[in-house]
């Protein structure tokens, strides 16, 4: 996780291959604009082919899709860009959280101390 690319470098396996832009935009059902809308907000950074050219990722895809959701709901694409960036950082905490409980035999079904789930 970088200032530039917030959301980190996280491919899976299945990420490969990249989308063009042209093909991605067409894969979200929106424009390459969008797609350097969201760039120009640090959403995602594109990946890089060899020739220079722009790709994006599944998982670009999926935040980017997210975004887009936001965005065509009426939130103002600085915010929904901060939002997605939000919610994929809460995902990560929650995943590193259920690891952590695991490793040290901590019920996974929250039965631990304190761990209860109220509203934020």
């Amino acid at each position: 996780m970088t200032a530039d690319n917030p959301l980190g470098d996280r491919l899976d396996d299945d990420d490969y291959p990249a989308y063009t832009m042209g093909r991605a935009a067409e894969m979200l059902g929106t424009t390459p604009g969008f797609l350097r809308a969201i760039g120009e907000a640090r959403l995602i950074t594109p990946l890089r082919s060899e020739g220079g050219h722009r790709r994006y990722s599944r998982y670009q895809l999926r935040i980017a899709a997210r975004a887009r959701e936001l965005v065509d709901r009426g939130t103002p694409i600085e915010a929904a860009c901060r939002i997605v960036i939000l919610e994929d950082q809460l995902e990560e905490a929650q995943r590193i959280n259920e690891e952590y409980r695991r490793g040290t035999g901590e019920a996974a079904d929250g039965s631990g101390s304190g761990s209860g789930s109220g509203s934020g």
